[in-house]
């Protein structure tokens, strides 16, 4: 472990994050995110509940070799079965044969747990927890207790919920952890209970474990570092079952920007947590929340005028911290609601040597066009390279490498069960030339994607490399029902970048080939492939 540790990160993605629906690990998965997290110097990770089930069992066992020069390997479990001896509990045993540097069990610290789902009386579950503890203590160097349901305990029976904490000290736990088992706390109340605890404890490190079913995970965990706990326990992400549990991603720059609390997070390290957050969603195969304060894609983003106007001025004027140190990123959004400062920000992130002033008259028509287009249904803050085309469209700057002249799809459907087939055929002019193509494809936009590059790339080979990532539909009023417009949005990529285009029109094929048109006029532009001088836009 570190040796300047202030406040101890425990990360529990693996075991609470584990129960999240929809979520399952694979042993590979649990792997790599247990090593990608000792990478980033989490001080405590706790892998699963070995005894558990098979999964858990081969985890720890394949975790025995690890290298952690800055973390700890934490295996969790209860305290042993009413009725057994410890020495003979084989959930206690598990656990210490774990291989883990270190134990974190559970117990009752709810009078109303112990007597209706233990069935046992105060006394003996209080011999439970310190017997437990005591226990593995004799075969791990570290053990922790959590003190299941203790803020809904201490108001129920407060002496007693004190007591079970007592009876952990008493075994020699190393961190009496608070649990929000149910998620119901408020900040103000997690405070006036740690602060009680810590001057009670005041040898022991107190630890804050809070569940987010009132959404106050994060701020009950901040209130209890803010009250003196020593150790915050959470996950990434904040998955975990239910509504989840405190969102490390989030914990963590808020102790460390803005209490300035360094847990043992390093600068560099710190500029790693957006990648973090998205290795564990990408493992979790869950697409990453947009809008996540710290680490989301729109955490930084500036859509109004007025805004972008003064970030470019002085960018704390709207940003509560800086986002490189998060590894985030700055974005300025294009829309109805833009100015020149928005368009003046965009392209300097965009184009930086393109050297616009704030009196181009490129700039006022730009302005001028997207909100012409956003109100025909178009969107241009998913859509970088729609928007550049505009831009140099509205500047002068831009000349076409190809013109339509037409272009033909059918879907036909033979028989209830037999699958469609789509067929696309494009003609188009480069120079003087006329190109015409056919191509069959999965489905009707997959055939057109395939006709049209194939009709363009005798004239310009590097389109080979181009291929449609990813494509969505937007119905934009469903009063109008299948009547109504439709937006596309398309991201391409040619194994090295990738951008986005949007096209929008009551036909989704012509929708389709906006984007379309745009997206292959994008990738000649960043190539810097010349158009013909007979197709001036």
């Amino acid at each position: 472990m570190k040796a300047s540790q202030q406040v101890e990160l425990f990360d529990t993605t693996l075991r609470d994050g584990a129960q999240t629906a929809g979520i399952s690990f694979s042993i590979e998965d649990k792997m790599r995110i247990a090593n990608r997290l000792a990478d980033f110097g989490i001080d405590w990770i706790e892998g699963g509940w070995p005894g558990a089930s098979p999964k858990d069992d081969l985890f720890f066992e394949q975790v025995r070799h690890r290298q952690w020069p800055n973390s700890s390997l934490v295996a969790f479990g209860s305290t042993a079965r009413p009725g057994h001896a410890v020495e003979k509990d084989r959930g206690l045993n598990n656990l210490a044969e774990s291989g883990a540097d270190a134990a974190c069990i559970f117990g009752k610290s709810w009078d109303i747990h112990v007597t209706k789902a233990l069935g046992i009386t105060l006394d003996e579950n209080l011999e439970l927890v310190s017997g437990s503890v005591a226990y593995l203590k004799q075969n791990l160097g570290t053990v922790m207790f959590d003190a299941e349901h203790f803020f809904d305990g201490y108001q129920a029976n407060p002496d007693y919920a004190l007591q079970v904490l007592q009876a952990a000290a008493n075994g020699g736990a190393d961190v009496l952890v608070l649990c929000d088992t149910n998620g119901g706390s408020i900040p103000s109340r997690v405070f006036d209970v740690v602060r009680e605890v810590v001057a009670r404890f005041p040898d022991i490190i107190i630890g804050i474990h809070a569940h987010n079913d009132s959404e106050l995970a994060v701020s009950n965990s901040v209130a209890a570092v803010q009250a003196g706990a020593r150790q915050v326990q959470g996950t990434i992400n904040g998955i975990g079952e239910r509504c989840g549990n405190a969102n490390l991603v989030s914990v963590i720059p808020i102790l460390k920007l803005k209490l300035k609390i360094d847990c043992d997070v390093s600068g560099d390290e710190l500029k790693q947590l957006s990648s973090l957050s998205s290795f564990v969603n990408e493992m979790a195969n869950r697409l990453p929340w947009k809008h996540q304060p710290f680490i989301g894609q729109n955490a930084f983003a500036h859509k109004g005028g007025i805004h972008v106007s003064a970030i470019r001025k002085q960018s704390s004027l709207y940003e509560h911290v800086d986002p490189a140190l998060v590894g985030n990123e700055q974005r300025i959004l294009v829309s109805d609601q833009a100015g020149r400062s928005n368009i003046l920000s965009k392209m300097q992130l965009l184009e930086p040597e393109a050297g616009l002033a704030a009196d181009d008259p490129g700039v006022a028509e730009a302005v001028k066009r997207i909100k012409e287009l956003e109100s025909a249904g178009y969107a241009f803050e998913g859509a970088d390279a729609s928007f550049q085309l505009l831009l140099r469209r509205a500047m002068g700057r831009f000349k076409r490498h190809f013109e339509l002249v037409r272009f033909r799809v059918y879907d036909e459907k033979r028989g209830h069960d037999d699958k469609p087939e789509a067929e696309a055929t494009v003609q188009v002019r480069v120079g003087g030339k006329l190109k015409h193509s056919a191509a069959l494809g999965n489905g009707p936009v997959n055939a057109m994607d395939k006709a049209l590059r194939a009709a363009l790339v005798d004239a310009y080979p590097n389109l080979s490399s181009m291929q449609l990532s990813d494509f969505k539909v937007r119905v934009l009023s469903t009063r109008q029902a299948t009547e109504a417009m439709v937006r596309v949005l398309i991201e391409s990529s040619d194994g090295h970048r990738k951008w986005s285009t949007v096209g929008v029109s009551t036909d989704v094929l012509e929708a389709t080939y906006r984007a379309l048109n745009d997206a292959i006029e994008y990738k000649l532009v960043i190539d810097q492939v010349p158009p013909p001088d007979e197709l001036l836009d």
